[in-house]
């Protein structure tokens, strides 16, 4: 999936269209395409630009000529045969084509070509597909195991440091009452005292 935002080297895009550098170069020339470029002139392509190059790709696959592909860039009115190149509707020279409309006319066409595409090989490879989801299936299962018998594992720790902080506090306990019968002991001894004093 293209990233919106994100701006793509000639090289990423020479491995998502598998067109090597020097015919991205060429097609730039080729097709008059305006590739934008940074402050140090160095060539940047965003996601419309490389569904462009999808395009074209698309359209030689369709067995169309570069002539045949650059006159339908130039105007997607324009209906190419392989032997005759008709116009449906004449563009004034002073028209413009909004590219970033056409890119995303490529794109959606692109998505419905790559959907068809994936539903094909998914009915096509229902055994693989279901050996698969068992495989996740199973996988996701040992996965809860493992962290049932971590957390598990957790508990028994807690548990045994509750226990001891609970004997900790027992021996406190303890300590504390034999503390007060101490000093309850020499209260009475002291009130003992004094009695006999009087």
């Amino acid at each position: 999936m293209l990233e919106v935002d994100k701006q793509y080297t000639i090289s990423e895009v020479a491995e998502l269209t598998s067109y090597p550098p020097h015919v991205l170069r060429y097609y730039e020339k080729e097709f008059e395409l305006e590739i934008p470029r940074n402050e140090s002139n160095h060539r940047y392509y965003t996601y419309i630009e490389i569904e462009l190059f999808q395009y074209i790709k698309s359209l030689q696959d369709k067995g169309f000529s570069n002539k045949q592909i650059k006159l339908i860039l130039r105007s997607p009115e324009m209906l190419v045969t392989s032997n005759e190149e008709t116009a449906l509707t004449s563009i004034s020279s002073q028209q413009s084509i909004d590219s970033i409309e056409l890119a995303r006319e490529i794109s959606v066409n692109l998505q419905e070509v790559f959907f068809d595409d994936l539903i094909k090989i998914l009915e096509n490879n229902t055994e693989y597909n279901e050996k698969i989801i068992k495989e996740l299936i199973e996988e996701i299962i040992a996965l809860r195991n493992e962290l049932n018998s971590k957390e598990r594992d957790v508990l028994i720790c807690e548990n045994a440091k509750l226990k001891m902080k609970f004997k900790e506090k027992s021996y406190e306990v303890a300590g504390l009452k034999e503390k007060i019968k101490r000093m309850e002991s020499n209260r009475s001894f002291f009130q003992k005292l004094f009695k006999n004093s009087r």
